[in-house]
């Protein structure tokens, strides 16, 4: 089971901190393939229990040494020195190997610990100048969700918080369960971060009438050769009514729709079974292993090979 602790420090703001409680100290076993979600505790000055989450067990800052990741949510108050405290904690479950992912402004924290220079992150974009400004050894990036360098991850402003726990989810138990969170969160899958290669495509937005049964009837036979013709004849339209709905709909075209699902069954393979990259290529339509190595290549950034040993879904203890 993943150890997390959410440091909570004095001017952590409620919305990204409730993000963190929400997305990890719920328990959500049925959603992780190992039957277990997150061991979560809240970090305080001096362990005392946290007003704002009762429901989650408290200690002290030094104890973030002992999780395998850290949150550290947003924090309002930009020209305060963080914590003395929690900056020294942060640098020894850094050294010590943990993950720390900072949700908002909370990079200014991880900043302030040293824990950023040299590495490329991002804040919300009203204060991506000051910290660039207060702390020139960092990459700052304004222009994207979430960035993630080596064990050190950081997020843009409110909402990419959630778009970063949800990558967090995405990297501990797979693809499945990051997706199964986001639709009972009633929010997209995950948003491309700063890194293709760790976009998930979103759930097709609702759609009605045949065509909804003409993509589900596709989805079923990505293993199949399929054409517009198809998914027009399926969808009870002709094929320029189909490019139409399915642009009006889904925001692309009904050939990129369909290289999209075979994209995505190609990931879901390659993280939750031991298929090779040949047999991948057959189950998603892609036919064969170069063929399926150049499209998946171009679309994530990465090699199936890579992206397989990067979020291999496995049990954990």
């Amino acid at each position: 089971m993943p150890s997390l602790g959410i440091a909570l420090h004095a001017d952590s703001m409620l919305y990204e901190t409730a993000i963190a409680a929400e997305v990890f100290g719920a328990d959500r076993s049925e959603l992780a393939p190992s039957g277990r979600w997150y061991d979560v505790v809240v970090a305080t000055p001096d362990g005392a229990p946290a007003r704002w989450l009762p429901h989650l067990r408290a200690v002290p800052f030094a104890a973030l040494a002992d999780v395998d990741t850290v949150v550290v949510p947003s924090t309002d108050v930009l020209d305060r020195t963080p914590d003395p405290a929690l900056v020294a904690a942060l640098r020894v479950a850094h050294d010590a190997g943990a993950r720390i992912a900072a949700l908002c402004t909370g990079s200014f924290v991880l900043a302030a610990a040293g824990l950023l220079d040299g590495a490329t992150a991002t804040t919300h974009w009203l204060h991506a100048e000051e910290l660039r400004r207060r702390h020139p050894r960092v990459d700052v990036r304004a222009d994207v969700l979430y960035t993630e360098d080596g064990q050190v991850l950081t997020s843009a402003g409110k909402t990419a918080a959630l778009d970063l726990c949800l990558h967090l989810v995405h990297l501990d138990h797979g693809a499945a369960a990051a997706n199964a969170l986001a639709r009972t969160l009633v929010v997209a899958s995950r948003r491309a971060g700063g890194q293709a290669q760790f976009i998930v495509p979103p759930p097709d937005p609702r759609v009605t009438d045949r065509l909804d049964h003409a993509l589900a009837w596709a989805r079923a036979r990505l293993d199949q050769p399929l054409t517009v013709t198809d998914l027009a004849r399926e969808a009870g339209l002709g094929s320029r009514q189909l490019a139409r709905r399915v642009r009006a709909e889904l925001g692309t075209t009904p050939l990129g729709w369909l290289h999209q699902q075979r994209i995505h069954r190609a990931q879901e393979l390659l993280e939750r079974t031991e298929a090779s990259v040949e047999q991948v290529a057959t189950r998603c339509g892609m036919g064969t292993a170069t063929t399926l190595r150049r499209h998946f290549q171009r679309a994530l950034g990465v090699s199936p090979t890579a992206y397989r040993s990067t979020f291999r879904v496995t049990s954990r203890a």
